[in-house]
């Protein structure tokens, strides 16, 4: 009882009373040495004034005293010490916002890379039809209700389309404006609490590849990662000060993260403060973590979208929390699987080029967590402090591994879903290096950095040949010069922190990270001034490897909207990204349905083709087939299906705007009446004329596909081997655009 109510206030990085914390150990460590010197000199002093009472001989300047003197910028920060401060703020916004921002905005290295993958451009199509339509509550694809996420990213990607315009960089600007509000308050919250290792924890969380490759995307990773980081950083300073005030943070900020991707929000964060105090032995954080405000404040914040979406839309439970929550964590329905250890290289990688020192950072958190939770079991506890040692560096090493391990049990693994455990380790990253700075770093760990660092910078450098041709490998005049540029990276790192100390360790490592952000971007524009053409080929190159927006453009040119574009065996953000560049729903021949012959086995009575598969994102999945997988088709508008030819040959008369009507029976349950689904086709071969994107090796299957109809080629996009065929009307030569 006196142990639960002795919860003293204390500065992250002071020790409570009895204990010697390990900065104060390295400041203890600094004061002996500095004052034996004074001591040694005193002494020495004193010795000459009674052994040679004679009138000293002129004093000699002492070369290495002034060597050590203090220079005119570091007498001006002592004079003025506001002036420091400036000049920290000044270098956390501006390279917080070149890493964030460069290469995003037009105004601001250029809008240089379209939207890439299949969930950006269709993310984006979601917030532009809601924007359109000013319906903010139930999300909509093709004015079909898209139920998989929260509107969160939705909100203020609309918001960005209606201050900015409809673009795939404003699409983006929800990502990269919570990535900066992240950094920013990792920096004022270890500025707070712990002192002295602010910026370098808030630029290696801006610098890092994750934080940085995923602020500048179209998605929900950051709208549920930024808000959970501040949310959890927010109970760690009510913890600290036992103030309420900071159990708003986490009470808002995971309302917030939960608007993003649903319940695994307050989920982590329960597990995490759970372990946290069962380590601790403080159950009664729980009860104290309970804030009525807070608590009304979460749901006033929640409930009101989960209502009304649910009421608008009756299968929003079943699609969002069973298929896209539970299914999506224990099947791999989504073709998302990865083998268990999957996380341990997307992490160092994410972490790249701080990925050494990170872990170097963790290793030693969980050493002195370690020492400290055997210290609390032992009977021989801390005298006169109930709360033992610094809980930190304990909090951050729960925080980073629950979202790791949690997502290492999921059969769908995807590299966005440990987003949330980053900003700890870079924290963590950031507190040791102000912490051995004093005495350094291991030599070999500071080579190993400096050399990732040099791999990276070489890997970077040779992308533009890879992009040109994935198939082959480049040149080695081309991999020596690119070799030398990472050794140059390398030295340049060693010598700058042999020269003036692991101080620079940051500016050094994030000085090639700012050269090869403009070797991808190019040189400019920046507000106002233009660009550097010759320097925007490699962002150009990635482009039109990687988005579908220079060949949305050329089609434009071709046949403008409302003219249709069909795609067939195209990847999905081929068809997303096109639809999204258009405005238009761009029609795939694939019309989503696999199937297959009844088994052998099957007994007495009716059967048809078993539905093996419903595509993602399909027209088939969008009237809601997704629910017949496993099922039996038996008849599709009255016509009866008896085995896989059956099917293929009635779906080959599918087209879009035909309506269908599905029969099937459920075979685990034989006496079950016959189920029917129904809808309107939107896929399938259109009977009009169009223009038809195919990958190069699809080709010669076109014959068969398009029995009686005409078709040419139009042009190759080597970039993304695809070709571009004129499809003329099942009834007529007319071409799609004039000669």
């Amino acid at each position: 009882m006196l142990r639960e109510r002795a919860e003293p206030v204390t500065r992250m990085n002071e020790s409570p009373a009895g204990n010697v914390t390990e900065t104060s150990k390295y400041q203890e460590k600094t004061e002996t040495s500095s004052g034996d010197s004074e001591g040694h000199a005193n002494s020495s002093r004193s010795g000459q004034a009674v052994d040679a009472p004679e009138a000293p001989a002129p004093a000699q300047p002492d070369r290495r005293a002034q060597a050590r003197s203090p220079g005119l910028l570091s007498r001006v920060r002592a004079r003025f010490p506001a002036i420091g401060e400036i000049a920290e703020a000044a270098t956390l916004f501006g390279l917080t916002a070149f890493f964030l921002f460069y290469g995003l905005v037009p105004i601001f290295g250029g809008d240089g890379l379209g939207l890439v993958g299949a969930d950006e451009p269709r993310y984006a199509q979601v917030a532009r039809e809601m924007l359109t339509r000013r319906d903010y509550v139930t999300p909509v694809l093709w004015a079909h209700p898209w139920l998989e996420k929260p509107a969160l990213y939705y909100w203020r990607a609309m918001f960005a389309f209606r201050e900015f315009g409809v673009h795939d960089w404003s699409a983006r600007l929800p990502s990269a404006s919570f990535a900066f509000m992240l950094v920013v308050l990792i920096y004022l919250h270890i500025r707070r609490f712990r002192n002295g290792g602010q910026l370098d924890a808030a630029l290696i969380t801006a610098s890092c590849a994750a934080v940085l490759s995923f602020a500048r995307g179209a998605s929900t990773d950051m709208q549920l990662a930024a808000p959970f980081c501040i949310g959890m950083l927010g109970w760690y300073a009510w913890y600290e000060t036992n103030s309420k005030f900071w159990l708003f943070d986490i009470y808002f900020f995971v309302g917030a993260a939960t608007l993003a991707k649903g319940p695994i929000a307050p989920v982590m964060a329960l597990v995490i403060i759970g372990i946290f105090a069962g380590l601790r032995r403080e159950w009664s954080l729980f009860r104290r973590s309970l804030w009525w405000p807070g608590i009304v404040l979460y749901f006033a914040m929640v409930l009101p979208w989960f209502i009304a979406v649910q009421l608008r839309n009756p299968t929003f439970l079943r699609i969002f929390f069973l298929e896209h929550n539970l299914e999506r964590f224990a099947t791999d329905r989504f073709e998302h699987y990865h083998p268990f250890w999957y996380y341990v290289p997307v992490m160092l990688l994410g972490l790249t080029p701080w990925a050494v020192i990170a872990a170097t950072a963790f290793v030693d958190a969980v050493g002195g967590s370690f020492n400290e939770w055997r210290v609390r079991r032992a009977k021989i506890l801390y005298v006169g402090h109930g709360r033992a040692g610094d809980a930190f560096p304990e909090f951050l090493v729960l925080w980073a591994l629950v979202p790791i391990v949690f997502f290492s049990f999921s059969e769908s693994k995807l590299p966005g879903y440990i987003l949330p455990a980053v900003p700890p380790l870079t924290i963590l990253a950031g507190d040791y290096l102000n912490r051995i700075r004093g005495r350094g770093l291991k030599p070999w760990l500071l080579v190993l950095h400096a050399v990732l660092t040099g791999i990276l910078t070489m890997f970077v450098l040779l992308m533009p040949l890879h992009l040109h041709n994935p198939e082959a490998v480049p040149p080695r005049i081309a991999i020596i010069a690119a070799g030398m540029v990472g050794v140059a990276a390398t030295v340049f790192i060693l010598i700058t922190v042999a020269r003036f100390g692991l101080k620079r360790l940051r500016i050094a490592t994030m000085t090639p990270m700012v050269i090869l952000l403009l070797y991808i971007f190019g040189i400019g524009p920046v507000f106002g001034i233009g660009p550097l053409p010759n320097t925007k080929r490699n962002i150009n190159l990635m482009d039109m490897t990687y988005s579908a927006r220079p060949l949305a453009q050329i089609l434009d040119q071709i046949s403008p909207t409302p003219a249709i574009v069909a795609v067939w065996h195209v990847r999905r953000d081929v068809q997303y990204g096109l639809s999204f560049y258009r405005n238009q729903r761009t029609v795939n021949y694939d019309v989503g349905i696999t199937v297959s012959d009844p088994p052998l086995s099957a007994g007495p009575g009716p059967h048809g083709v078993v539905v093996d598969d419903v595509k993602e994102g399909s027209s088939a999945e969008q009237m809601g087939l997704r629910r017949l997988i496993g099922d039996e088709l038996v008849a599709v508008n009255g016509q009866p299906v008896l085995n896989a030819a059956d099917f293929y040959a009635i779906r080959r008369g599918w087209k879009p705007g035909v309506k269908l009507e599905f029969e099937v029976l459920d075979p685990r349950i034989p006496d079950k009446a016959p189920q029917f689904a129904s809808g309107t086709m939107q896929d399938g071969i259109p009977g009009r004329q169009h223009l038809l994107v195919i990958p190069e090796s699809s080709a010669a299957e076109l014959r068969q596909t398009l029995q009686g109809r005409r078709y040419e080629p139009l042009f190759t996009y080597p970039a993304q081997n695809l070709v571009v065929y004129e499809v003329m009307a099942g009834d007529s030569g007319t071409a799609v655009r004039s000669r």
